[in-house]
């Protein structure tokens, strides 16, 4: 297991959020601060902000550390010797009650509460043993995406229950809850909600996703493949390649609008009437779009197959001018970033952004 250890790029930096006139008025300039190194042939593929603990969590493919928010010192690393069912952990869930649920690659779910662990199969009601996403309820209920359907763990009782057919495609990698405590799931056919009552779906005859305009080979890595198929390659040699159904990742928004991160179609925003998208002719890095993540300045940030993106909404927010108005701001390799593909992104308290690629960890800050 490779530790975590820190190489700082550009020097130490007060941990002090930013500054109201700051929000107000031009963005500050930010830069990365520091990078946090997990091994060069690790990947981060989630991440999760603990504020009542001051860490962030880094799910990688040798493990799960845990790391001091202030000084970036990691607390302590959870492999199969400390309890996880697998080292390949591609989603972190921590609820309001303070248990963290490890989402794994063919391991199924590791939750870890005071000190003890418990791992989910579906012989206990998981839909599958490949869990890539979580998303929680006003009232509890935990929502757990996998390759053969969403499952909800009731909040009281601990029970799950599976949902299959009604989703548009039963690959879920993208899970949100917005402020009506809909659900939002990202699949590998589209975007399906639930209010409670009604399931309805999207997809790209419907809107989701920019269309191909830079004519990339499309493709077909998707649908009711086999899993030997579902490798997450996104690239035909050399060139990347194109599918506006395949979502990566959700995010409902402060504003109530739903954004959903796709395959080649860049990044789509519902805003409870149509789709309309940001790709790279807007200023979006790339438009394999893995991670979303809103900051409290309102501004969103973007993992994508070439760097990191942030984009600050003009002074109309996402009225007159979208996808066009705002400020873009990437960061790539030459920035500081271990490798230009970003899989995750955590926004901390201090409004420092956290983002996660292969060989590493970065802090980007003003």
């Amino acid at each position: 297991m490779t530790g975590l250890s820190r190489r700082a790029l550009l020097g130490t930096l007060p941990l002090l959020g930013w500054p109201a006139s700051a929000r107000a008025a031009e963005p500050p300039k930010l830069r990365v601060q520091d990078t946090f190194e997990v091994g060069p042939a690790v990947y981060v593929r989630s991440l999760a902000v603990e504020p009542a603990r001051g860490a962030v969590w880094v799910g990688t493919s040798a493990g799960v550390h845990e790391v001091d928010l202030k000084d970036g010192r990691r607390r302590q690393t959870f492999t199969r010797a400390e309890g996880l069912a697998n080292e390949y952990v591609f989603a972190i869930g921590i609820t309001r009650d303070g248990n963290k649920w490890f989402g794994t690659n063919a391991g199924g779910v590791s939750r870890w509460r005071d000190g003890r662990w418990k791992t989910f199969f579906p012989m206990h009601g998981l839909a599958d043993y490949w869990v890539y996403c979580f998303a929680q309820q006003r009232n509890g209920d935990l929502w757990i995406g996998t390759w053969a359907g969403a499952s909800r763990v009731d909040g009281r009782t601990g029970a799950f229950t599976t949902y299959l057919k009604e989703l548009v495609n039963e690959w879920v990698y993208g899970l949100a809850v917005d402020a009506q405590d809909r659900v939002w799931f990202g699949t590998e056919g589209g975007v399906s909600m639930f209010d409670g009552q009604r399931w309805r779906s999207w997809t790209h005859a419907d809107g989701l996703g920019a269309a191909n305009d830079e004519c990339l080979p499309f493709s077909d890595n998707t649908g009711l493949g086999t899993r030997r198929r579902h490798d997450l390659t996104i690239s035909a040699g050399t060139q990347a390649t194109y599918n506006p159904n395949y979502v990566f990742a959700m995010l409902a928004a402060a504003d109530g609008s739903i954004w959903a991160g796709t395959w080649g179609g860049g990044a789509s925003r519902w805003d409870g009437q149509s789709w309309r998208s940001v790709s790279r002719r807007d200023g979006l890095a790339g438009n394999i779009v893995y991670a979303l993540a809103q900051a409290g300045d309102g501004a969103l940030w973007f993992g994508t197959d070439q760097g990191l993106c942030r984009w600050q909404p003009g002074p109309d927010g996402f009225q007159a001018g979208f996808p066009g108005g705002g400020t873009w701001q990437t960061f790539g390799v030459a920035d500081g970033l271990p490798d230009r593909h970003v899989y995750a992104i955590a926004v901390a308290p201090d409004q420092r952004v956290w983002a996660g690629t292969r060989g590493g960890v970065v802090r980007v800050g003003p």
